[in-house]
């Protein structure tokens, strides 16, 4: 076949009835995985025998269960997050109760570092770890026609990326009319940031960039209009960046009524001439980019070895929130080794002074596998047993401080990403960014005891009243919280509850 893919008996497949399943719980519906995608597109012979089935978090384990069994499986493979770990080892126990024979097979990147520390694990017959593309064909080839796998877990083979059936076609028209599509132009990243697991990558790998232009013009034609690449470094090779874009561009020329909708991970620091005038052509609403500062400490970016040119990445955020109309969502993670909580204000209000739409405030998380680890001992990091195994406390930063800062990211994206409040944050804000809004924070958890399901008008009103207690005149308080949740205020803020349901829809990054 040219692929390296496993040759099967279609006698005996048809002899043993079989059926692969495809499995993973997904944090949202809106959420489409792409790594099941590209196992079921690499299938091979076995591809006419396999089926997909997802599930979303939050769902019944025994009804997930009965639904998979519906389809009498011999083979069920999940794809394993830091997001689904502790539901899917529960569907896991409970499957192999009811259903001892079913094989399981494990992957994604939550099993594929410090594997067999883990309970899933344990439970399964076989894990993947690494680029499952073709090894998972291959192991499910000789659980069903021999001979039968001895070792429990399989490196996965890296092939090239020409060698790798793009699952593109497999998003169904469902899909496509309810769910946000993740592509991606390449693999990999070249930087090493410490606490990400593409720091384990040597380089960033690109697909053949025409064959994925065929793929991303088949899911337009076929009513595609919201595409969100996976890529972590998209920007780092311009003439590939610019022909992706390019592509954009020519659809919203062309049906300027039907708009498209793209979202990009941009590298902070580098953004040439070249590509400022190709991002300067796109209209309102079709372009939104995440930008990962994370930290603009020098001596924390050494620390978790990001390279990251500080004054360029500023400068560069400015250009696109002053001359370009993307949509920029940046990232700070707290928590990182080396910063307390006055270095990471320090950054906050730098970033909030550049202009961005939303700033991500992040806490930092110890993905499995990543060398972050390194800095247990030495900064004092002490984290969250379970998944998403959030950091609890550093040297820098108390453990009650750390929940400070926690309720601070909530209240962050009820208050300013949402979009609701876009006269009165500036007011809030004032001159101190960081120290007025952690002092909203520490008032807000006070008088409500709560960080979730807190209903708009009760937000407004708590608002209202912490302007008042902050010195604002109360007619001048009622007013200015007026604009921004009366009907002329909603109009004005630019149709917030659209935008934060885009941006819902563009949460994480599933593969």
């Amino acid at each position: 076949m040219g692929l390296g893919l496993p040759r099967v008996n279609p006698r005996r497949i048809k002899m043993c009835g079989m059926t692969i399943l495809l499995s993973t719980l997904n944090a949202r519906y809106t959420h489409a995985s792409l790594g099941l995608r590209y196992l079921l597109a690499n299938m091979g012979a076995l591809r006419a025998r396999t089926r997909l089935q997802e599930f979303v978090i939050g769902a019944k384990t025994t009804e997930i269960v009965e639904r998979i069994l519906a389809h009498s499986p011999r083979i069920v493979g999940f794809g394993v997050y830091i997001w689904n770990v502790e539901e899917t080892a529960r569907v896991l126990a409970m499957l192999k109760r009811v259903a001892p024979g079913v094989t399981v097979v494990l992957g994604g990147p939550e099993v594929s570092h410090e594997t067999r520390e883990q309970d899933i694990v344990r439970l399964a017959d076989y894990v993947v770890t690494g680029w499952g593309d073709l090894t998972f064909a291959k192991l499910c080839a000789q659980i069903l026609d021999g001979p039968k796998p001895l070792m429990k877990i399989h490196a996965g083979e890296q092939p090239s990326m020409d060698a790798i059936v793009l699952p593109y076609s497999l998003y169904s028209d469902e899909d496509i009319a309810h769910r946000t599509l993740y592509v991606e132009a390449s693999r990999g990243c070249p930087f090493k940031c410490e606490f990400c697991l593409s720091s384990l990558d040597k380089t960033a790998w690109p697909f053949p960039l025409d064959a994925f232009l065929a793929e991303l013009e088949a899911l337009y034609q076929r009513g595609a209009r919201l595409f969100k690449f996976v890529d972590r470094t998209f920007n780092l090779n311009i003439k590939t960046s610019q022909r992706i874009m390019q592509f954009f561009l020519d659809k919203l020329a062309a049906t300027p009524d039907d708009p498209v909708y793209a979202h990009f991970e941009l590298v902070p620091d580098h953004l040439p001439d070249a590509l400022k005038a190709t991002i300067a052509q796109f209209p309102p609403g079709a372009l939104q980019f995440e930008i990962g500062i994370q930290s603009f400490n020098p001596d924390v970016q050494a620390n978790v070895s990001r390279r990251q040119d500080n004054a360029k990445a500023a400068a560069n955020i400015a250009w696109l929130a002053s001359q370009s109309h993307a949509h920029l969502h940046v990232d700070l993670i707290a928590g990182l080794p080396g910063e307390d909580i006055a270095s990471f204000a320090a950054g906050f209000d730098q970033l909030w002074a550049l202009g961005p739409h939303e700033i991500q405030f992040g806490i930092l998380k110890r993905l499995r596998g990543t060398p972050i680890i390194r800095h247990t001992g030495p900064f004092g990091m002490v984290y969250d047993p379970y998944p998403p195994y959030t950091i609890l406390q550093t040297d820098r930063i108390g453990f009650t401080d750390m929940q400070r800062l926690v309720r601070f990211a909530r209240y962050w994206d009820l208050v300013a990403n949402s979009g609701r409040f876009a006269q009165t944050l500036p007011v809030l804000l004032g001159d101190s960014p960081f120290a007025r809004f952690m002092a909203f924070a520490d008032w807000l958890y006070a008088h409500t005891d709560a960080t979730h399901r807190i209903a708009l008008d009760r937000l407004a009103r708590m608002l209202e009243r912490w302007l008042c207690e902050t010195g604002m005149a109360p007619a001048q308080a009622r007013t200015l919280i007026a604009g921004d949740t009366g009907a002329r205020g909603a109009e004005a803020a630019g149709a917030a509850p659209q935008r934060q349901a885009r941006r819902a829809a563009l949460e994480g990054a599933p593969r």
